[in-house]
């Protein structure tokens, strides 16, 4: 297996940073056929495959506002206003996404990104590891 680990600012407000580009380049560089695992080590972070710049990644964060508001209902309650939601939200878009991969290319859709969605506006610095799973060279199995 090999492994990557990506540093990522996300910046002081809700985000969703597109690392497609980061995904596309690992695989192709180790070439072949296997399995793409994409993970953020983070309690309130998640990893989203979805259409970016269309409005998609806005209206996705709104959707989050709706379902888990910044308020002063969460139990968690450490850092901004709101915190906890931001310890909900994984259960909601996980920390992790598997991504097929053939002859070194990522096989998403046209429209799909890989996205790292983070709503913690208290942790700007966020790890991202990407892990190759190559399968065997025979075809017999992984």
């Amino acid at each position: 297996m090999r492994t990557q680990l990506l540093d990522l600012h996300t910046g002081r407000s809700e985000s969703i940073t597109d690392i497609t580009r980061q995904c596309a380049d690992f695989v192709a560089e180790a070439g072949g056929d296997g399995l793409l695992h994409v993970f953020v080590p983070h309690a309130t972070a998640g990893v989203a495959i979805i259409e970016l710049g269309a409005g998609s990644d806005d209206d996705l964060l709104a959707a989050l506002r709706d379902l888990l508001p910044a308020d002063d209902r969460w139990r968690h309650r450490h850092g901004s206003p709101g915190h906890g939601r931001s310890h909900v939200m994984p259960a909601l878009i996980p920390p992790y996404a598997t991504i097929p991969v053939v002859s070194g290319k990522l096989e998403v859709g046209t429209w799909q990104s890989i996205a790292i969605v983070d709503v913690n506006i208290d942790n700007p610095q966020r790890q991202v590891r990407l892990s190759f799973l190559t399968s065997s060279a025979n075809g017999a199995g992984w």
